[in-house]
């Protein structure tokens, strides 16, 4: 998916000017997310070309979104992408930095695709480093900034790496807080799950953990996929 833009059913995503493009996983977790009729607003953190505000606000129809990037040729280029789609009135770029922007509302539901790879070589696109990397925003200061402005019934939906999560996992659960929902992604059968996305909240909780397999072994997406994706994939 590194072509500089992606076409779903609904909405299109340029990405030539976002150090990270679309990828399997994010849409995974786009459509993956639960959000219940009680949400009336999402904070989607790090929200790089929109993906994941526009694949919630094509399925949520009731919610006003707020989509924060730090980069800004990424939250220019996430404006443009939101301003052709059906939903230009509903989803709301918001240039800045998480740590600092003092939000004047409560999300029901936070949403965020992080930095991965706290402890692996860089490589030479700095823009990518800083997205791909825990660098400018560590796994502990994104759990603050969803302390302080998630609501107090609300969630947090975060995809990482399978040893990353290891590590958000424990940060979360040393706070006190509990997981509803993991899903664990293998990319095809007989191998292991390389990614986790999983649902955080204050209260605790019975967690639900669901597998999800990419692809069968002749390379075709798994029905699971097929069915999860549909409603966004233009081909399936």
């Amino acid at each position: 998916m590194s072509n500089s833009y992606f076409r779903f059913k609904q909405f299109t995503i340029h990405q030539d000017r976002c150090a990270m493009k679309v990828s399997t996983d994010a849409c995974i977790q786009g459509a993956w997310v639960s959000v219940a009729d009680s949400v009336q607003h999402i904070l989607d953190i790090g929200a790089g070309t929109g993906l994941l505000s526009l694949m919630l606000a094509q399925r949520a129809v009731h919610v006003q979104i707020d989509a924060l990037e730090l980069d800004a040729d990424a939250a220019i280029q996430a404006g443009e992408n939101i301003a052709d789609s059906p939903w230009k009135d509903r989803v709301h770029v918001i240039a800045a930095d998480a740590r600092t922007y003092v939000f004047d509302k409560k999300y029901q539901l936070i949403v965020c695709n992080p930095p991965f790879f706290n402890n692996s070589l860089l490589g030479p696109d700095d823009n990518r480093n800083s997205v791909r990397h825990a660098l400018s925003l560590n796994y502990h200061d994104l759990f603050s900034i969803i302390s302080n402005t998630l609501d107090t019934n609300g969630a947090a939906a975060i995809l990482l790496p399978a040893a990353e999560h290891a590590i958000w996992e424990s940060i979360v659960k040393a706070h006190g807080w509990s997981f509803s929902r993991i899903l664990q992604v293998y990319p095809k059968d007989g191998g292991t799950y390389n990614r986790v996305i999983s649902v955080c909240c204050r209260e605790a909780a019975d967690t639900t953990t669901e597998i999800l397999q990419i692809y069968e072994d002749g390379g075709t997406y798994t029905p699971a996929f097929t069915a999860l994706l549909k409603p966004y994939y233009l081909k399936l």
